[in-house]
């Protein structure tokens, strides 16, 4: 299991924290299903010769729909593991997907980019080498997950949940590489 991020000690006192947060992931996609149901289900009603049911039979369909969907999204395998990421002026923490912590000073960051795959937004985290990477705690799990990139191997982060958002982290993220590296984030 992973260190929460309460129980990790910030690097720096600027330290700015992103989590997963699966109830706000849940809500947002209820209030979305259940508007587009309730707007799109006059409009199938007006083609389908409508059977003649009261407005509230349309509400109940449109909470149950709504509910299923976001709670499978919600609970989904990638969307249910805890993500954080943590950015001061000393590095980039980042635990993904349940996996441990891991600490990136700035000098050791060749490049982070965030990207769009499919519905979800990613992180990747390019380190300039794999042996500058410190652990946080002591390791059980292992690190986040890494991939091969055109750019060397990244850890990679599923962001679709964040909070703040994955805009915020951006922002915060392209502060950091400017002012440390003089960098920027790469967006694909």
């Amino acid at each position: 299991m992973s260190f929460a991020p309460e129980e990790v000690e910030a690097p720096a006192r600027d330290a700015v924290l992103f989590r997963s947060a699966p109830v706000r992931a849940f809500l947002m996609v209820f209030a979305a299903l259940l508007v587009a149901y309730l707007v799109v289900s006059p409009v199938v009603a007006r083609f389908a010769r409508d059977t003649g049911e009261p407005w509230w039979v349309t509400a109940v369909q449109a909470a149950a729909v709504a509910a299923g969907a976001a709670g499978v999204y919600t609970l989904s395998a990638r969307g249910s593991l805890q993500t954080w990421v943590r950015v001061s002026e000393a590095g980039l923490e980042l635990a993904a997907q349940d996996s441990d912590p891991i600490l990136l000073e700035w000098r050791d960051v060749a490049a982070v980019v965030i990207r769009r795959a499919g519905l979800r937004t990613v992180l990747e985290v390019v380190p300039a080498d794999l042996d500058t990477v410190h652990p946080v705690q002591d390791a059980a799990d292992g690190a986040p997950p890494l991939t091969d990139t055109p750019r060397g191997p990244a850890f990679t982060a599923d962001l679709s949940q964040l909070w703040p958002t994955s805009r915020a982290l951006r922002r915060e993220l392209e502060h950091w590489m400017r002012v440390k590296k003089n960098q920027p984030v790469r967006r694909f």
